[in-house]
């Protein structure tokens, strides 16, 4: 079954005799939306998920970024996803176009996607790797598969 999720992926539908994995999203929660799709998508297929927490009272578009530092350290948001991945056999990086960045990895995904390297975890690009400055060589170096929109590569 071929299904066309909101996000853009292809969903092929529940597992056939696969193997069910837990899987944390790492992304810009600015592309909150498109997280729960893509979280949908999976649970679909069997797999369980972990999003990151979107924090109440926080706009993620504002220019000022005080409130969200503010939240996250309080929160201690960055430890708690941290925990997630850390729990998981795999994370998937939702790189989705950002501004005139195509399939954008910001800062904190960027610090995940270490972390999960380092854990061992499977890491799983939801698009292609992006040409941003400072981290496309470091991508690149890392062990990870480029689903290229289809979520039933992920195994």
């Amino acid at each position: 079954m071929d299904r066309t999720r909101v996000c853009g992926t292809r969903d092929p539908g529940p597992i056939p005799g696969g193997r069910t994995m837990k899987i944390t999203i790492c992304a810009s929660l600015k592309f909150w939306e498109k997280l729960v799709d893509l979280k949908a998508s999976l649970e679909a297929m069997g797999h369980i998920v972990n999003m990151p927490i979107k924090a109440a009272g926080v706009d993620y578009w504002s220019k000022d970024g005080s409130k969200r530092v503010e939240v996250k350290k309080s929160e201690k948001l960055l430890h708690k996803h941290m925990k997630k991945i850390e729990d998981s056999d795999a994370i998937l990086v939702a790189n989705f176009t950002k501004g005139d960045i195509e399939n954008y990895v910001g800062a904190n995904t960027f610090l995940e996607i270490g972390f999960a390297e380092y854990l061992g975890k499977k890491i799983y690009f939801l698009n292609s790797l992006p040409n941003q400055p400072y981290i496309s060589e470091e991508l690149e170096s890392i062990d990870s598969t480029v689903l290229d929109g289809d979520l039933g590569k992920i195994s």
